[in-house]
């Protein structure tokens, strides 16, 4: 069961750990259209978490407690993020933080056999957290200590930072250590054709720029150049005054991987979203590419080229999720052969 699926990153994982994912829960519309367009075999519900009944969502695909192997979930984590609290230097009084107690009540009814739980690193040291992982322990869950992972440590063609944990119901459960294989921009999107000469519809949507912007996405030097290189008189006034932000306007890297791709992947005023070459943007399926989702994977255009960029920056990197997955399953069969002996 994924609970707060978006798009569907978390499921992608699980299916291609081996897991069979039966049901899952989001309130975005757009995220669970999108969904549905790859995963039509999944019970999706589309509306809040905080009023669905977990014992009568899990019967709709017929569980009953004690039954399903594996909870998963990415609450939204927007209130712990390090954007929106200055890298921890306060806090956030976001109502979405006390999502992750909505989690724990799926747990608490449903009593799986194991959880994996992923969510941004700043979780890692608040007290709702402690609060979270003190009564999984009561209940029975044993789990090794949560972990920040970096997505690129595990294939997934970026640098990403998530905060990862995992439990068995009686028995413990780890992570997947890092496989180090980091797979670069070149390898994961070096091969699509230019936007406007293919017939993928994500690779084909139109940007549009003013005669400024080009000229200035036009200087910025190939191959990971940034509007550092442009020196102090070509900068913006407001870049001028700012000393953050610096990868606004910067190129990706052929032989590196990416940076975090988040919901402005697209723009390159928000970001080093800009083509390691050529002199625009990332396209739609090129950021999908860079957080490791199928090729073929469909994304709803009905919220436009912002909506979808939203989802895709959102979501959990297929990859990731897949190597932590794979962990799970091993500790599952395991534990079931355990059982029969």
């Amino acid at each position: 069961m994924d609970l707060f699926c978006g798009c569907g990153g978390m499921t992608v994982g699980l299916d291609q750990a081996g897991f069979t994912v039966l049901s899952a829960i989001d309130n975005d519309p757009l995220a669970v259209e999108t969904y549905r367009m790859n995963h039509d075999e999944v019970r999706v519900i589309e509306g809040d978490i905080r009023k669905a009944d977990p014992l009568a969502v899990a019967r709709e695909v017929g569980l009953e407690p004690r039954t399903l192997d594996l909870l998963a979930g990415c609450p939204p984590c927007q209130g712990f993020s390090s954007l929106r609290t200055c890298n921890g230097a306060h806090t956030v009084d976001d109502p979405r933080n006390d999502l992750l107690f909505e989690f724990l009540r799926f747990v608490e009814a449903l009593m799986p056999r194991a959880i994996m739980f992923e969510n941004v690193p700043g979780l890692v040291n608040d007290p709702k957290f402690s609060q979270f992982c003190r009564r999984l322990a009561e209940i029975g869950y044993l789990y090794s200590a949560p972990q920040v992972l970096n997505a690129a440590d595990y294939g997934v063609p970026q640098r990403r930072r998530r905060l990862f944990m995992a439990a068995g119901l009686g028995f413990p459960v780890g992570l997947c250590p890092p496989v180090h294989q980091h797979c670069s921009v070149r390898e994961a999107i070096g091969d699509l054709p230019s936007p406007g000469t293919g017939d993928d519809p994500l690779q084909n949507v139109p940007e549009r720029h003013s005669d400024e912007v080009m000229r200035r996405i036009r200087a910025i030097p190939k191959d990971g150049g940034s509007r550092l290189d442009l020196g102090r008189d070509q900068q913006l006034k407001c870049h001028r005054k700012c000393n953050g932000f610096k990868d606004i306007y910067g190129r990706l890297s052929w032989d590196a991987v990416a940076p975090t791709i988040t919901s402005g992947c697209t723009n390159p005023s928000k970001g080093r979203f800009l083509h390691p070459e050529q002199d625009r943007a990332l396209t739609l399926r090129e950021a999908a590419l860079l957080q490791s989702f199928p090729s073929d994977y469909k994304f709803s255009m009905r919220g436009g080229k912002t909506g979808a960029s939203r989802m895709i920056g959102n979501a959990v990197p297929p990859e990731l999720a897949r190597c932590q997955a794979l962990q799970l399953r091993a500790a599952l069969e395991r534990q079931a052969s355990k059982s029969q002996q």
